[in-house]
């Protein structure tokens, strides 16, 4: 049998994404996103940006434009997704006509901003299901921006609706929602990593997503000079407040993203080793250097194996064709 229906026995799975949200706007840039991820593969997804993409009075000829290249050649991987208006805004349902309406099968995904509740995603979710039923899409992916008191408040209502497949903290609208309660040092490093009432967010956020096997994407760095700073913020995101992914606003920030979610070559070979010794034994305890492994320990190595085929890392021959394996089998 599969190791997932091995491991998990019908329970659920832990959802996994590519590590990096690409943001682009422009035609310029979304253009240049998808000719890297034609490069690099579908190591990462990229998010076309309707939000803050779309300049005034230009929002249908954008929508347009982003429905045309979602569902267009280059889209190879099917891992584009559009992040709408938010639904209070008057561009939302035009959004949703134009680019659900005419892109529903080739989106990965739609990204809801600003939702102030968990009516307001269920509204919005509402809009897109008809538009994606009309479209022959029956289940079109959600993720939702956590960026306002109200849905802090909801997360865990919100990241337990079937739909959504993914959270991500907007730090900067957090903040600022705070009207200076909260010092704008709190949206970069180190204070995003410090200040409580930010850390709170992260971690009641990332707790809500992993306790109903959802993804936790973190929040951009705004310093594009600098790619250490990036990295080590992707470090700390991953290493201490349990993100699995993160955006980036620029492509140099895509490698050092996907590269410090990753899991390092030592573990992915000690995973191999462990999962490979234990469906050899059908799955039961073993002993590996010194130390007790059972169906615990298993599920966890087996998940580092499939988070390192989406970082695009070379597997042993025999891990990577059981993670090749298909589910069905």
């Amino acid at each position: 049998m599969h190791p997932s229906k091995v491991l998990f026995q019908g329970q659920r799975q832990p959802l996994l994404l590519p590590a990096c949200d690409h943001y682009a706007g422009s035609d310029k840039l979304m253009r240049k996103s998808m000719a890297l991820q034609q490069e690099l593969g579908p190591v990462f997804d990229i998010t076309f940006d309707c939000e803050d993409g779309a300049s005034a009075g230009n929002e249908r000829a954008h929508a347009e434009l982003v429905a045309t290249l979602v569902d267009g050649p280059d889209n190879r991987f099917g891992r584009i997704g559009a992040r709408l208006h938010d639904v209070s805004s008057p561009h939302f349902a035009q959004d949703v006509e134009i680019i659900v309406g005419a892109a529903a099968k080739r989106l990965a995904y739609v990204v809801l901003p600003k939702p102030d509740s968990l009516e307001d995603v269920l509204r919005a979710q509402d809009a897109v299901n008809r538009a994606a039923a009309k479209a022959g899409r029956d289940v079109l992916p959600l993720h939702v921006l956590i960026e306002t008191h109200g849905a802090l408040h909801d997360a865990w209502a919100i990241a337990a609706l079937p739909q959504v497949e993914c959270l991500s903290f907007g730090i900067m609208d957090f903040v600022s929602s705070h009207y200076g309660a909260i010092p704008a040092a709190a949206m970069r490093s180190p204070g995003q990593f410090t200040h409580p009432l930010v850390v709170r967010a992260k971690l009641e956020m990332a707790a809500a997503c992993h306790a109903h096997d959802k993804v936790p994407s973190h929040n951009v760095t705004t310093e594009i000079g600098d790619g250490t700073v990036v990295a080590d913020d992707a470090r700390r995101a991953a290493g201490e407040f349990g993100f699995t992914r993160m955006w980036s606003i620029h492509p140099g920030q895509i490698r050092a993203i996907v590269e410090a979610f990753a899991p390092r070559s030592a573990e992915v070979d000690e995973a191999a080793d462990i999962v490979l010794a234990a469906m050899a034994q059908d799955w039961g305890p073993i002993a590996r250097h010194g130390r007790l492994h059972d169906r615990a320990s298993y599920r966890y190595y087996w998940t580092v194996l499939q988070r390192a085929q989406l970082a695009g890392i070379a597997l042993p021959e025999a891990a990577a064709a059981l993670v090749n394996q298909p589910e069905s089998i």
